[in-house]
């Protein structure tokens, strides 16, 4: 985690684009460093661990999908916004397997950016305030979730879930049984929605279930309800608490 809870790294190649999210995030009060290429986008990261990271697709030297790798390979947990001019369904989704948090189309309004910035702190803000309000952790089968550490251990085995993955686990860990519309999910661990968004969760809860069900087909965590949406299985009190 960074030492300035508001820094964000810009990593775009196109300069009048760059310094216009440098403008516009400094003006809102963040701490912005920003990169041209995919290379030095990976020194400046280890160097100054970001907050939030503005990740373009297309750039030099390497591509944003493989910086993106090279970060999840350390960082399972900071957020990851990408930037692509591309519009298949198939650059977003493999986006996001490689651990983005989410995406913006180009062009894009600023406005809307900012306001996904502001989303994402908020949100990082609000899984502290929930981390000091629950239990040391939290279990349910073979399955432990530590708020504090943010950490997911699966039969003894810690898991790399990533920010997004992690967020949508605590949320149904913490809310039992608790059906959640897409829409919902969107609300709650991304802080906004709007049409045509409800794969970004459909993606997350695919990719969530892999790591933590024996079989993803038949999920034994988290339940799909038909019609409605997604919640966890129902706890028993003494199970959740150790």
């Amino acid at each position: 985690m960074s030492n300035n809870k508001n820094s964000v790294l810009v990593v775009e190649d196109n300069k009048d684009l760059l310094n216009l999210l440098d403008i516009n995030l400094s003006d809102q009060g963040y701490l912005v460093h920003t990169a041209i290429d995919g290379l030095s986008a990976v020194e400046l990261y280890e160097s100054i661990s970001p907050s939030l990271i503005i990740l373009d697709l297309m750039l030099p030297k390497l591509d944003g999908l493989e910086v993106c790798k090279r970060i999840r390979e350390k960082d399972r947990l900071v957020p990851i916004l990408m930037l692509t001019a591309k519009a298949e369904e198939v650059d977003k989704v493999l986006g996001l397997e490689l651990g983005a948090d989410d995406y913006m189309t180009k062009p894009f309004s600023i406005r809307e950016l900012l306001a996904r910035v502001k989303a994402i702190f908020r949100r990082l803000d609000a899984n502290q305030e929930v981390n000091n309000r629950l239990p040391e952790v939290l279990k349910y089968k073979h399955l432990e979730l530590y708020p504090n550490l943010r950490k997911v251990v699966l039969k003894g085995q810690t898991l790399e879930l990533t920010s997004k993955e992690y967020d949508l686990l605590l949320l149904f860990f913490s809310n039992p049984g608790k059906a959640f519309s897409r829409e919902e999910l969107l609300i709650e661990v991304w802080g906004y929605t709007y049409d045509g968004y409800s794969h970004t969760v459909n993606s997350h809860i695919n990719r969530l279930r892999n790591k933590i069900e024996g079989d993803p087909s038949d999920p034994e965590y988290v339940k799909t309800v038909w019609g409605v949406g997604y919640r966890f299985a129902e706890i028993e009190e003494e199970e959740t608490h150790a």
